[in-house]
């Protein structure tokens, strides 16, 4: 018997399983591929066109070819004005810019991570068992990222932070300080979920509670402050809706592992304190990288003031910064370490998503993509309590995106990560705009459509 026959003898499913999930493939692809290292000093890595955004295109592409064939999940009303209305937005605000030619570039970035991406993942992605297999993605994303962050700090060849080189940035560099952060922090919320999650077997959510306790230390040696508050929401959230029982021991258990990682090993504890400490700071004595977004803040709202509907422009706060900024505002950010020489990195964005979207797009887009989201928070959170669908998957999209909100109040989009906040966008969408041809058949892992793609 030859090695090929013998392989399909013992895998007589992988055929099959491959027939039937690969239009999903690019949407693994999408996420796994930020395992890829960033060349080593490539701060502007953010502004190329990297694997994982490849992916996220590739999974637009196969996503129009299934739909004229009719192999997607049909969109509900509501689902086509919400994933399709920031595209409105995004055409007024281009059109109306003073350059309309360098706003493009942004419309492409804004239309991929906030309409193709997501319409993507709602019309491909078929049933739970697809839906888990994407959020599985993430959770081994930030087991990898996580334990390439915990060595740099273990052998100080992390990003400089207060004169060491020891903050946990995994393979995106000093450029991208909040990219591991990110990523750990969505395979946290995903692992947390799932330990949660009614109806799993025991072994999967003893498994996935052991990876959330894992992927805390990385997230503490990241040093994101920003990371840790919108982390620590989403988990109160999902814990909640698990069940105050379920919720009492996942806190006994975070709190024992940060007793013995902190006190007891030391892990980082002086500057996890110290860090922790200044986010009470932040209007009593701010640090200047908080007095640099408190200036660009209010810079972004000067501009909205200056053009209230369509903002102006996409990437149109660079170049409206400086006449909208007080003296306060430094130069940059300096990064240096983990292979990367010291650089002085411009402040080009106000650190704000939703004053970002109000200063480039104004109340049209504010409306357009603030709005949809909304709706995806307050249709997930009715759903789950209605008891509809399964609850996993609904733990899973609603701690991923109450993630990305809070998140949103201190940073927005930027890096190659970023193409990760339309996957989880259009799995919030998923659970939350269920299709009107779902339905529900016992063991189908989820809702199947009816026609050729649930067949």
């Amino acid at each position: 018997m030859s090695l090929a026959a013998s392989a399909a003898v013992r895998l007589p499913g992988l055929p099959g399983l491959l027939r039937r999930h690969w239009p999903l493939v690019p949407l693994a692809a999408t996420v796994l591929f930020l395992l890829a290292p960033l060349p080593a000093g490539d701060a502007s890595a953010s502004g190329k066109v990297g694997p994982a955004d490849a992916a996220s295109l590739l999974l637009a592409l196969i996503c129009a070819v299934q739909a004229l064939r009719g192999r997607v999940r049909p969109l509900s009303p509501l689902g086509v004005l919400v994933l399709g209305l920031p595209a409105v937005g995004l055409a007024v605000a281009t059109v109306t810019a003073g350059d309309p030619y360098a706003a493009l570039p942004g419309f492409v970035r804004y239309l991929q991570v906030f309409v193709l991406a997501p319409a993507a993942v709602v019309l491909l992605v078929r049933d739970a068992r697809e839906f888990r297999l994407a959020a599985g993605c993430f959770v081994v994303l930030a087991l990898v990222q996580g334990a390439v962050g915990v060595v740099q700090y273990a052998t100080h060849t992390g990003a400089s932070y207060q004169g060491e080189d020891i903050r946990a940035v995994g393979t995106f560099g000093p450029g991208d300080v909040m990219g591991m952060a990110t990523v750990v922090a969505y395979g946290l919320i995903v692992a947390t979920a799932a330990a949660l999650a009614p109806g799993l077997a025991p072994r999967v959510r003893r498994i996935a509670g052991a990876c959330a306790l894992v992927l805390v230390v990385p997230l503490v040696l990241s040093f994101s402050r920003g990371a840790w508050i919108a982390t620590l929401g989403a988990a109160v959230l999902v814990m909640l809706l698990a069940g105050i029982r379920r919720a009492l021991k996942v806190l006994v258990a975070l709190g024992a592992a940060a007793v013995v990682l902190v006190g007891g090993l030391g892990v980082g504890s002086e500057m996890v304190a110290e860090r922790l400490t200044s986010i009470t700071q932040v209007s009593s004595a701010p640090d200047q990288s908080v007095t640099d977004r408190y200036t660009m803040w209010a810079a972004a709202g000067s501009m909205w003031r200056q053009r209230p509907a369509a903002g102006v422009g996409l990437k149109g706060f660079p170049a409206h910064r400086d006449g909208h900024s007080s003296l306060g505002l430094s130069s940059g950010s300096d990064t240096a370490g983990a292979g990367q020489a010291y650089l002085r990195q411009p402040l080009l964005s106000p650190h704000n998503m939703y004053l970002l979207i109000l200063s480039e797009q104004g109340l049209i887009g504010l409306t357009a993509l603030v709005g949809g989201w909304a709706v995806l928070l307050v249709a997930g959170l009715r759903r789950y309590a209605a008891g509809r669908g399964i609850r996993d998957c609904g733990l899973v999209a609603l701690g991923l995106l109450v993630w990305q909100l809070t998140d949103f109040l201190y940073a927005d989009i930027g890096g190659p990560s970023t193409v990760l906040t339309g996957v989880i966008i259009g799995l919030a969408a998923w659970w939350a705009l269920p299709s009107p041809g779902d339905r529900w058949a016992p063991g189908s892992g989820g809702p199947l459509p009816e026609g050729p793609a649930g067949r």
